[in-house]
C-alpha cells in the first residue's frame, strides 16, 4: 500500500480546507443566501417580461362573455330610484364619488 493514498494524507489535507471554512463559514453562507436571492430576482424578471402568446390570447379573450343586465332588474331600479327621495339621494351621490363610503 502507498501511503500516499492513505486515509490520514486525506484527514491531513481537508484539516486547512474544514479550518478555513469554519472562519468563514458565515460570510459564505450570506454569499450562498445573496446568490440564490439574486438568481430569484433574475428568474422572475424575465419571466415577468415575456409576452402571451397569441393563440393563448385569442382563446381567453373568445371565452370571456360581456356582462348582461336583465332589463326587469334595470327598470326595477329605476322604479325605485323615483319613488324614494332617499334612493335617489343615494345614487346621486354613487354617480359622483363611486368610491365614497
Amino acid at each position: 500500500m502507498n501511503s500516499d493514498l492513505s486515509l490520514d494524507a486525506f484527514k491531513n489535507l481537508g484539516r486547512p480546507i474544514a479550518q478555513l471554512f469554519s472562519r468563514y463559514r458565515i460570510l459564505l453562507f450570506l454569499l450562498v443566501v445573496g446568490a440564490a436571492y439574486a438568481f430569484l430576482i433574475l428568474r422572475v424578471s424575465t419571466l415577468s417580461n415575456v409576452p402571451p402568446d397569441p393563440d393563448t390570447l385569442s382563446a381567453s379573450t373568445k371565452t370571456l362573455a360581456t356582462p348582461r343586465i336583465d332589463p326587469a332588474t334595470v327598470k326595477k331600479i329605476q322604479d325605485l330610484q323615483d319613488n324614494s327621495v332617499n334612493v335617489q339621494a343615494l345614487f346621486d351621490q354613487a354617480r359622483q364619488n363611486p368610491f365614497q363610503e
